[in-house]
C-alpha cells in the first residue's frame, strides 16, 4: 500500500503536465503544437518551392532561362546553351546540402546520429551578459575596421550622381508633395549638412542594423548566442558589406522594418510608426506587410494588444491606398510578363554570386526552420514567411513593373537568413510559453 502511494506521488508531476496540456487543448480546440504543425506545413511548402527555384540557377545557370524562353531549339544546336551545364557551385551546393539535410533531419526526427551530442551542446549553450557584450563590441570593431576607410572615397555607383543631386535640392516641405523616399532623403541630407559627408549616416545605419539584428534575434529566442551568431552571419555577407556605407543604396529601409518587428516584441505601440517610416525610406517595404501581419499574429503578446496592433497596420493599408489614389500612383505597368516572372528567380544567385554562405546554406536552413516550426519553436515559421516574401519580390517586380532587380535589395534576405540561423539555436517553444503563463 505504501508502495502504491509512493508510485502515485511520483507520477503526479507528469500527470499535472499532461492535464495542463489537455486543458489547453480543450480550451482552444487544438493544442499549440497541433496549430504549429499545420501552419508549419502551410508556410513551408511555398517557401521551400521558391527557395528551390531560386537555388536552381546556382546549380544549372541556364536552366530556368532556357525553360522559360520563347526561343526553343535542340540542345545540340550550337546557338543554344545546354540548360543542364552545371555551374561552378553545383558540386559544393549539392554535396553540402545533402550532408546538412541528412544530419538536420536525423536530429529533428530524434534518430541515432553521432553528431547529436555535439548539436545538443550547441543548442544548449549560451553566453553571459558580459561575454555577449564583449563579443558584440568585437564584431562592431571588426565591421568598423573593414568599412570605415570607404567614407573618405567618392561613390562610383551609377545612381550616385542622381541621388546626391536630389538630396542637395530636397527640403522637409516636400513631404506632402510627392510619394518619394523622404525619410531616406532626410537622413542623407542630415549626413551631408551635419558631417559634410553623405556616407556617414548610411554607415551609422549599418552599425545600427547589426545591433538591431542582435537584439531582435535575442528577443525571439531568449538566447544571446543566437543574436551573436546572427550578427556574424550578417557581417560576413558580401552583399551587406558592399552597401553598408553607400548613400545610393543605404540600409535605412530594412533597419526601420526590422526595428518595427523588434518593437512588436518589446513595446508594440510605436511599431506601426517605424514600419510607416520604412515605406518612406523605400517603397519596396510595402511588400513586407503580409510578413509583418503574420509575425504579429504569431507573437506572444496579449490578445488585446495583438488585435489593436493588427488594426493599426490596417490603418496603414488604408492610408497607402488613399494616398496612392490621391496622387494617381500606379504600382504596376498594367500587365504581367510571364517570362520575366520565371527569369526573376535567377536574380538571387546572380546578384548574390559572391555570398557563398547564403546561397549554399539557404535550402538546409529553410528545411531545418520547418522542423523547428513543427516542434513549436517561436517564430521559426515567421522567418520562413519573411524569406518567402523577399524571394518573391524579384520575380513580381520584374514581371509587373518596369523596374530591374538590384543586388542591394537582397540585404534583407541576408538579414533574415542570419536571424533564421539564430532561431535554429532556440529552445523557446510555444507550448512552454503557454504552460509558463498558466502557472
Amino acid at each position: 500500500m505504501g508502495k502504491n502511494k509512493k508510485d502515485s506521488s511520483r507520477d503526479t508531476p507528469k500527470d499535472n503536465k499532461d492535464n495542463s496540456s489537455n486543458n489547453t487543448k480543450d480550451i482552444q480546440g487544438k493544442s499549440p503544437m497541433d496549430k504549429s504543425k499545420i501552419l508549419a506545413w502551410a508556410v513551408f511548402l511555398p517557401t521551400v518551392s521558391v527557395v528551390f527555384l531560386s537555388i536552381i540557377p546556382a546549380i544549372f545557370p541556364a536552366l530556368l532561362t532556357r525553360a522559360t524562353s520563347p526561343f526553343q531549339g535542340p540542345i545540340s544546336m550550337p546557338e543554344f546553351v545546354n540548360p543542364f551545364q552545371p555551374g561552378i557551385l553545383a558540386i559544393p551546393i549539392i554535396s553540402i546540402n545533402l550532408i546538412l539535410l541528412a544530419i538536420g533531419i536525423a536530429y529533428y526526427k530524434k534518430k541515432e546520429c553521432k553528431y547529436r551530442p555535439v548539436i545538443h551542446k550547441i543548442t544548449n549553450f549560451d553566453l553571459t551578459k558580459k561575454q555577449a557584450l564583449v563579443v558584440v563590441i568585437v564584431i562592431l570593431g571588426i565591421f568598423i575596421a573593414l568599412t570605415a576607410g570607404t567614407l573618405a572615397k567618392e561613390e562610383t555607383w551609377v545612381d550616385y550622381a542622381g541621388v546626391k543631386e536630389r538630396v542637395q535640392s530636397w527640403n522637409i516641405s516636400q513631404f506632402t508633395h510627392s510619394f518619394e523616399p523622404h525619410i531616406r532623403y532626410m537622413l542623407l541630407s542630415a549626413s551631408l549638412h551635419i558631417f559634410g559627408n553623405i556616407r556617414v549616416i548610411p554607415f551609422i545605419t549599418s552599425i545600427a542594423l547589426l545591433l538591431v539584428t542582435y537584439f531582435f534575434t535575442k528577443s525571439i529566442t531568449s538566447k544571446r548566442i543566437s543574436g551573436v551568431v546572427a550578427m556574424i552571419i550578417l557581417l560576413q555577407a558580401q552583399t551587406f558589406l558592399a552597401y553598408c556605407t553607400t548613400a545610393s543604396y543605404d540600409n535605412s529601409w530594412i533597419l526601420l522594418y526590422l526595428f518595427a518587428l523588434y518593437l512588436i516584441q518589446k513595446f508594440w505601440p510605436p511599431s506601426p510608426v517605424s514600419f510607416f517610416a520604412s515605406i518612406f525610406s523605400k517603397a519596396l517595404t510595402i511588400a513586407f506587410l503580409p510578413a509583418m501581419l503574420y509575425f504579429i499574429s504569431r507573437s506572444q503578446i496579449p490578445k488585446r494588444s495583438k488585435i489593436i496592433s493588427l488594426i493599426s497596420y490596417g490603418v496603414i493599408i488604408v492610408i497607402l491606398v488613399i494616398g496612392s489614389a490621391a496622387i494617381n500612383a500606379s504600382v504596376t505597368n498594367g500587365n504581367m510578363q510571364h517570362d520575366s516572372f520565371w527569369q526573376g528567380f535567377t536574380s538571387m544567385t546572380l546578384q548574390m554570386r559572391f555570398d557563398y554562405v547564403t546561397i549554399t546554406f539557404l535550402l538546409p536552413v529553410t528545411v531545418m526552420l520547418f522542423f523547428a516550426a513543427r516542434k513549436g519553436v517561436l517564430h521559426a515559421d515567421s522567418i520562413l514567411v519573411s524569406i518567402l516574401t523577399i524571394l518573391l519580390t524579384a520575380p513580381v517586380l520584374m514581371s509587373t513593373t518596369d523596374q530591374t532587380n538590384q543586388p542591394y535589395r537582397f540585404v534583407s534576405l541576408v538579414v533574415f537568413f542570419a536571424i533564421g540561423i539564430g532561431v535554429l539555436l532556440s529552445k523557446r517553444t510555444r507550448q512552454d510559453e503557454l504552460l509558463s503563463s498558466m502557472q
